[in-house]
């Protein structure tokens, strides 16, 4: 274990991420003085970092070896939190460059530990700077690699072209949480229960769903919806009969008249079938994903898939037999045992398959996850995620024609990397884009979904629903409260 102490009890989210991301391989946890004594395995640890924060700046003491800061706080008036945002973006500055200096390494995101790393870019080009301005600023501020400041800038630029139809004051996004899957896969950390154990309490779920639907259509009959994404879970762990009774409750309340996008997570394979399809394709349904992760077997079954690389490519194209034209696949890079002859035998056979999109996932090691157990067990290095899988990737994604449109990070990626969609051009997907960027105010239904309200000067209220789907049922009127709470 590498014990942080820290003397002051803030930036601790902060300091966690860039130690851990020098430290992957170290369980890491931050102590303050309010927690220490309540740590006892932190206070036995025998590796510590030790920062000392005050007002001039502070200094840092990693084995051994003390390293000074010295910083002159500017208040601007009154303006406590400018001067306070200030600090701690100096303070970073100096956490990553004395890691840096210490380790012998520089990381591609540099200082960044925020999972939205586009958003500074966008933010810039939309206040007037350049595409060189951006870059300077992200490498000289923040120490990110010029390839991941290239890709910011591209992306951020592609975004705000692909978001000039949105109605942003007037405007709303959908999801719709489906919270079932057919098994629990090894890296998951979403809201998801075992449709074998749950499918007598689906129907009832959906008619709870629906109440909450109703408050929703209500709540906006004002406002145009612009896009819809059902998620989970596993949507398509639903029977035929019970997508289309979600799908039509959706089309009865809401004017769907102006939705640019109506996405339907399909993921699993093992969980299509052609009548679900076809419900879905007759529905009116234009984007669906069908997820590999990856197309080696080997893979799959360690990893708690339960279906084959045949029972993929089965439901894909089935999927175009039924008429589908815009379908998106995940990936994930660093999956254990993978390495470049595993990632490029994947994007071999799926640049042979052409989908419409594809979204790169580094994979990222949750605490609520078993893949964290995994690791315990088996080591971080057996997880290997590089700068060639992600290239390879990318290649694969630039043969099929497809350009990155969305990027978002996520905490304890392999590598420190990202996670990135591609697509062909009239193939992006919105609401990926909308979530991303916080721009629009999203209404969130079902078990353990965010909504996110985003208030006209720019700042963003959550509220979020319980994950226990019983729980979610038997407190309906609360979720639907907190709701109106939160709008009114």
């Amino acid at each position: 274990m590498l014990v942080v102490e820290l003397n002051l009890e803030k930036f601790e989210y902060d300091v966690h991420s860039l130690v851990k991301a020098f430290y992957p391989v170290e369980l890491v946890k931050v102590v303050t003085p309010e927690t220490k004594g309540k740590n006892k395995e932190a206070l036995d640890a025998d590796r510590k970092i030790i920062i000392t924060l005050e007002e001039g700046g502070g200094n840092i003491l990693i084995d051994g070896n003390a390293y000074e800061w010295q910083y002159a706080r500017q208040y601007d008036g009154n303006d406590r939190i400018e001067a306070e945002k200030k600090y701690k973006e100096r303070f970073k500055r100096f956490l990553y460059q004395t890691l840096m200096r210490h380790t012998g390494r520089e990381l591609p995101w540099g200082n960044l530990t925020g999972i939205r790393p586009t958003k500074i870019a966008y933010k810039l080009l939309e206040e007037g700077s350049t595409r060189d301005e951006v870059i300077t600023f992200m490498r000289k501020e923040h120490f990110v690699s010029e390839e991941k400041a290239l890709l910011s800038v591209d992306i951020a630029g592609r975004e705000r072209r692909l978001l000039e139809d949105v109605h942003w004051d007037n405007g709303y996004s959908l999801y719709i949480g489906i919270p079932f899957c057919p098994t629990t896969c090894l890296y998951c950390s979403f809201t998801s229960f075992p449709i074998g154990v749950y499918k007598d309490v689906v129907e009832q779920y959906i008619d709870y769903l629906i109440r909450e639907m109703d408050y929703v259509a209500e709540r906006f009959s004002g406002k145009i919806l612009d896009s819809v994404y059902v998620g989970g879970g596993t949507p398509t762990t639903l029977t035929a009969g019970q997508l289309e009774r979600l799908i039509t409750a959706v089309k009865d309340r809401f004017d769907l008249s102006g939705v640019k996008e109506f996405t339907v997570e399909a993921g699993r394979p093992d969980s299509i079938t052609e009548d679900k399809l076809k419900v879905l394709y007759q529905q009116g349904i234009g984007r669906i994903s069908i997820n590999p992760q990856t197309m080696n077997q080997k893979t799959l079954q360690t990893i708690g898939r339960q279906h084959t690389v045949e029972q993929f490519l089965s439901a894909y194209h089935l999927a175009r037999e039924t008429g589908f034209d815009d379908i998106n696949m995940d990936i994930i890079l660093g999956l254990p045992g993978e390495e470049e002859p595993e990632v490029r035998r994947t994007m071999d056979e799926i640049t042979m398959l052409k989908p419409d999109s594809l979204t790169v996932h580094s994979l990222a090691v949750k605490r609520a996850s078993r893949l964290s157990s995994w690791v315990m067990e088996n080591g971080l290095s057996a997880l290997n995620n590089t700068d060639k899988t992600m290239e390879i990737a990318a290649r694969g994604a630039q043969k099929l024609g497809m350009l990155p449109y969305y990027l978002y990070r996520q905490k304890n990626m392999s590598g420190n990397f990202e996670n990135v969609g591609y697509a062909r051009p009239g193939k992006e997907g919105l609401y990926n884009i909308l979530i991303m960027e916080e721009k629009q105010t999203i209404a969130a239904l079902g078990a353990g979904s965010i909504t996110k309200l985003v208030l006209p000067d720019g700042r963003i209220e959550r509220r979020d629903n319980v994950k226990d789907v019983r729980l979610y049922m038997e407190r309906i009127e609360d979720m639907i409260s907190r709701k109106e709470e939160l709008f009114g």
